[in-house]
């Protein structure tokens, strides 16, 4: 069985740490509208990727007992990060080294290699993540010297969370709605409406998770009906939700 845990990142932001041991099979990643920054034990060195924002459930796959370590920026604040716009990440796992300098990548693969010696032990004492420092500290390197966030993207969220529709966030924040649609694109890789579905996806799931009856889940997480529910979580997540919380780690 997979093993999952997080906390909170000390960039703040609403970032988080975590790590996860793979199970046996493939692990279904669900749409949250982040995008990651991933150190990976796969092969003799690790490797170091990027998991775009996404718009449908994607499949991670690796040999059991791999371990990973990511740091997941909360949804539009990986862009300042990574140097990108979200929408060139939409869907993708990507090589750090596509987006960055081979030189500043190599030194960050040499600092978690150094630092990794002995995780293993120290994970299973209960301790910080060797490789999960590594990447708050590079992540907080180039937040230093990047360009100020949009300050609309804190509104654009806020709106998206409650359910307001595209129209109504585009008044809120001063913005066409053309406007606002590209610079949605450059923070969270998609528009304003696809957003608001990923978040009421992932607030729906919390309230299932507790044991809420689905047609509880739906209404108070802002769905027609039930059945508009069941249509969205296969959607996005290509399974039904029952299935979805039988899952390990469902």
């Amino acid at each position: 069985m997979s093993d999952y845990r997080e906390r909170r990142a000390l960039i703040g932001g609403g970032a988080v740490v975590w790590t996860r041991t793979a199970g046996a099979g493939p692990q279904r990643v669900l749409p949250d509208g982040c995008t990651d920054l991933i150190w990976s034990g796969t092969g003799p060195d690790g490797e170091l990727i990027v998991a775009g924002p996404d718009t449908r459930a994607h499949l991670a796959s690796g040999p059991p007992g791999t371990h990973a370590v990511g740091l997941r920026f909360a949804p539009g604040a990986g862009p300042a990060v990574l140097g990108v716009p979200a929408h060139e990440l939409r869907d993708l796992r990507v090589p750090l080294a596509a987006l960055w300098p081979d030189a500043e990548v190599r030194r960050l693969a040499e600092r978690i290699a150094e630092r990794t010696a002995g995780w293993a032990a120290e994970r299973i004492a209960g301790r910080e993540s060797a490789p999960g420092r590594v990447l708050e500290e590079a992540a907080l390197g180039r937040l230093r010297t990047a360009e100020p966030p949009d300050p609309v993207l804190a509104a654009i969220v806020a709106g998206a969370s409650r359910g307001t529709g595209v129209a109504g966030i585009a008044a809120a924040v001063g913005l066409g709605e053309r406007q606002l649609h590209r610079r949605s694109l450059a923070a969270f890789g998609y528009g304003a409406k696809t957003l608001g579905r990923v978040l009421r996806l992932n607030r729906a799931l919390d309230l299932a998770r507790t044991g809420v009856r689905f047609a509880e889940v739906a209404a108070t997480a802002g769905y027609a009906d039930q059945a508009h529910l069941a249509r969205e979580v296969r959607t996005l997540t290509g399974v039904p939700l029952s299935r979805l919380l039988r899952a390990p780690g469902g």
